[in-house]
């Protein structure tokens, strides 16, 4: 469902794509890559970043009766995500646009050479 609608949500604007994805970057995913560097103060600040968006996911996480520990994922859930929003923009600019059992929508419009000048 992402990768059918992602990019379509973006309306299909490269620059929100990039922004998206530098956002999705900086949120979810750099407080894990900072977990790993040799200088404990971005550690300690990326371990507490990543304590407070679980804690923040937990209700979610109650919600649909998961174990709690689920709550730890959210930075494999944005992954994924980032994921599918990349598929969603390559499907477009491959002229496949959403597909759904078949059927393409929102397909890219494909330039005849006899009208680009």
């Amino acid at each position: 469902m992402t990768a059918r609608t992602a990019y379509t949500q973006l309306r299909y604007s490269p620059l929100l794509l990039v922004g998206t994805l530098l956002g999705m970057f900086l949120t979810y995913l750099a407080p894990i890559a900072l977990i790993f560097v040799p200088n404990p103060a971005p550690r300690i600040l990326a371990a507490s970043v990543w304590l407070l968006m679980s804690l923040l996911y937990l209700p979610t996480i109650r919600f649909y009766r998961l174990f709690p520990l689920w709550a730890a994922t959210l930075p494999l859930v944005a992954l994924f995500y980032t994921y599918a929003t990349c598929l969603s923009a390559a499907r477009y600019y491959a002229g496949h646009g959403a597909q759904w059992k078949g059927r393409t929508q929102a397909h890219r419009p494909r330039q005849n050479s006899a009208n680009v000048h």
